[in-house]
Parts: C-alpha cells; structure tokens; sequence
C-alpha cells in the first residue's frame, strides 16, 4: 500500500528520461564532477593538488554514499557540507582540497543550470518531433477543404492542412525561443560567497588572470562556452524566469492545439487517437473523449502559471542573496520541466495517430457553403446583366429565409434553389450547383501549406536529426 503523496508527474506523466534528469543521483554527481573540475583547474593553475588525489575524486563519481550523507546532514544541517564529508570519507587522500575556495552554490547553482541545460535539450528534441509528425499531417491534409471559422462560427473555408500550419507556426516560434534561451546559458562560475571571488584572490596570491582563468577552465570542463560576468552568490535569478518563461511558451502553444482537437472531436471531424480498449467514460458507454488533449490542457494550465513562480522570486531577492528561493525552485523549475515533457509526450501521441473523417468534414462544409458563394454567384448574374444593388437585396433575404428553415425548422439549406427560382438571378440549379466546388472557396491555403512546409519546416527538419523511436507515453 502507498500511503505517502508522490508527485502525479513522477507516477503518471513525465517520462523516465526527464525524471532522471531532474533525480538526486543526477543531482549529487554532478556536484562531484563540479568539484574534480574545480581541483582541476587549480592545480593547472598552480595550486599544490596532485593527479593522485584528482583520481581518486574521479574513482568515486557515482558511487555515493547516500547514508553517509544523510548521517550528515542530521548533525550539520546543511546538504553541501553532508556531501562534502561523505565524498571526503570516500576519497580520504583528496579530502583536504575539495570544494576549496568554493561556496555552496559553487555546486548547487552550477548544478542547476547544467540541469536546465540537459531538460532544455529534450524538450528540444521532442519540440522538433511534434513539429515533424504535425507537419506531416499538414501535408495530407493540405488540400482537404474543411469550414473555417472565427469566433467559432462559420466562415470562409480554409483546408485541414492550414489549420494544422498554425499549430505548427506556434510551435516553430516557442523553437526559436527555445534555442535562445539554451544559447544564452552561462555557468555562475567560481565566484565566491557574494560574487567577488575574493577567497580564490587569496588562493591565487592576486594573480587577476588566474582568478578569471579559473572560472574559464570550470566553464569548459563542464561542457560550457563561459561564466556569468557579473553575479552576487548566486546567478541571476532572472535565469529561470527566462526557462520557465520558455517553457510556459510551449505550454500556451500546446493549449491551443488541444483546444481546437477538442472541438474539432465534438464536430466529428476529427479525434484524437482512441484505443480499442479504451474506455471514455464510466456511465455513458459510447462516449470517446478527448482525454488526451483535456490531459494537456491540464498540464499546460499549470505550467503558465507555475511559471510565474520564478518570476516572483526573481523579484524579490535581496542584495547578494536571500535563501528564501530555494524551497520554491526546487519544486517550480523541476516540476515545469515534467510538465512539459509530458505535454509533448502528449502531443507526439496525438499527433502521431489523428483521425480524419473526411466525409463528415465535406458534409459539414456543404451545408454553409452556399451562404460562402452568395458573392460569386451575384457576380455571374451580374454579367448576365442583373443588376448589382437588386441581387444583393434579392440574395440578402433569401439568405435569412434559408437561414431561417435551417435553424427554426431544422431543415436543410434551400438557398441554392431560392435563388434558382428567382428570376432576377437567371441561374439554373445545375448552374448554381457547379459553382459549389469547395476547391474553389479555400483561397492559397494549399500553396501556402506547401510554401510553409518547404520554407519554414524543412530547415528546421532538415538541421536537426529525428530519433524515430517514440517517447514513453504515460496516456
């Protein structure tokens, strides 16, 4: 029996890959690659570590010794020093220079951004997935006419094809927002306990360019182009309010999506993936609802607002540094990574198996598009010699008495042969009837898929290698 709280992103949506990301182990290991790189590059400055003790640091990377920490951090309340004394115990030649000249964030904040760094990474790539295997909807569908609307009601046609373009566009901007922000992350360094590194200005007898090499050579070995310039002693906190505020870009992007699967499924015109066991609901036998895509509403609800978490907490800090962003981090940022990931899980899933009824969709169509080609069909009379001011009136309450069966009576649309048997217009209905092509009603929406698709998605595709395998979906 479970009979303590466990996160629902853990249990039920994040996946394995993004949980071992933000897990202690990742967590703790790299607070020990953090310390071998900092005696590194001390000793290659001149420090008196020897290559003994840094190989004694490398031995025991990932084999931590959790109780022993945990027995420390009882007696000292303070997690850093626990690991420190557990790491030590482990490495009893080495003991004396780790985490020398180092402050706690020296782990815990480089940590962090070396962290965000590897979550923003996935997203990335299941960002890139999503905007394929939508992309390759669009283009099935490019040419599939299907009733357009604003502020959902009817309007000018547009095709399946287009409408999935502006899912995509959506997601190829929260790309580029992305890939900014994972170009932009810098490591806090070693800079000391408010940001002046004047312990290393002891270490290094005042040698300046030691000091600013340090930071260099740490930023390196962990895989970074460079430090923060400037900090107190911690990195701006400003730096995951920018994350989450990418983050929350996906998750607005995503709502959007599942919004219009969401309706499009109460139109019958298109569903989100169904499995043949699947049940939609405990009472109603025959519903099939759109739970995947309400799942991502959920999940994408939450993180714009978690997002304003860090913000908050941007805002509030005090001079050098207060503690009172730690509790909240620690949940806030993790738990916007899981969110997200699960919500691309998500839209992979659903993106990957979308079910079209195209039948339902032209039926739908069919039923508004004489009110659409009013315009058209005015104009061919006109050349017939109608007169332009009298058609439109003529057409005007023809439409409202058509208008009027279809939604008082819940009759079918009879504005084509209203419009037959008036003779001001001197059109058959065969005439009229040929001039119903919904091709002829969707404008560019086709070339511009294609143009959307060749222009924009390409690049992106074609710069960035595709993992074929799917991701672990918690549905």
């Amino acid at each position: 029996m479970k009979n303590s709280y466990e996160s629902p992103l853990c249990s039920r949506y994040a996946s394995k890959e993004m949980q071992f990301i933000f897990s202690p182990h990742m967590k703790f290991t790299t607070w020990r690659k953090l310390w071998i790189a900092l005696a590194e590059a001390e000793k290659e400055l001149g420090l008196d570590i020897t290559d003994e003790q840094i190989a004694q640091l490398k031995s025991h990377i990932e084999d931590i010794d959790y109780e022993a920490a945990a027995k420390y951090e009882k007696e000292c309340r303070h997690d850093v020093m626990s690991h420190i004394k557990a790491y030590g115990d482990q490495c009893p030649d080495a003991k004396g220079i780790i985490h020398l000249g180092a402050t706690s964030c020296y782990v815990g904040d480089n940590t962090d951004i070396i962290i965000m760094k590897k979550g923003l990474l996935l997203i990335r790539e299941k960002l890139i997935k999503a905007i394929a295997l939508l992309s390759n909807f669009a283009n099935k569908y490019k040419a599939l006419p299907t009733l357009a609307f604003t502020h959902f009601q009817p309007a000018q046609p547009t095709t399946v094809g287009k409408r999935a373009t502006l899912w995509i566009q959506d997601l190829t901007m929260d790309l580029e927002e992305l890939d900014f922000v994972i170009s932009s992350l810098k490591m806090l360094g070693s800079k000391g306990t408010t940001g002046t590194q004047a312990s290393f200005k002891e270490l290094f007898g005042g040698d300046m360019d030691k000091i600013l090499k340090a930071d260099k050579l740490i930023a390196e070995k962990m895989g970074f182009d460079a430090t923060y310039a400037v900090s107190g002693q911690t990195y701006s906190r400003k730096v995951d309010s920018r994350v989450l505020n990418a983050l929350s870009a996906i998750a607005q992007s995503a709502h959007k999506f599942s919004n219009d699967i969401r309706l499009l499924q109460h139109l019958k015109e298109i569903e989100e993936p169904f499995e043949k066991g699947q049940i939609g609901s405990s009472a109603m036998a025959y519903k099939r609802n759109p739970m995947r895509s309400e799942r991502i509403a959920a999940l994408a609800n939450y993180v714009m607002v978690d997002a304003l978490n860090p913000a908050i907490t941007a805002a509030t800090q005090w001079f050098e540094r207060t503690l009172d962003d730690s509790a909240n981090k620690r949940i806030s940022v993790a738990e916007g990574f899981l969110a997200v990931d699960a919500i691309l899980n998500l839209i992979i899933n659903v993106s990957d198996g979308l079910v079209v009824y195209e039948k339902v969709i032209n039926q739908r169509l069919l039923s508004e598009l004489p009110f659409m080609a009013t315009e058209n069909i005015m104009m061919d009379a006109v050349k017939r010699g109608g007169d332009r001011q009298e058609l439109h009136e003529r057409i005007r309450v023809h439409s409202m008495e058509a208008a009027k069966r279809v939604k008082a009576e819940g009759l079918n649309n009879d504005l084509l042969q209203r419009i037959a048997d008036d003779d001001a217009f001197g059109m058959t209905l065969d005439e009229l009837m040929s001039v119903m092509e919904p091709q002829n009603f969707t404008g560019m929406a086709t070339t511009q898929v294609d143009n959307f698709l060749k222009d924009v998605v390409k690049p992106i595709l074609d710069s960035n290698k595709i993992d074929d395998t799917m991701p672990e979906i918690n549905v």
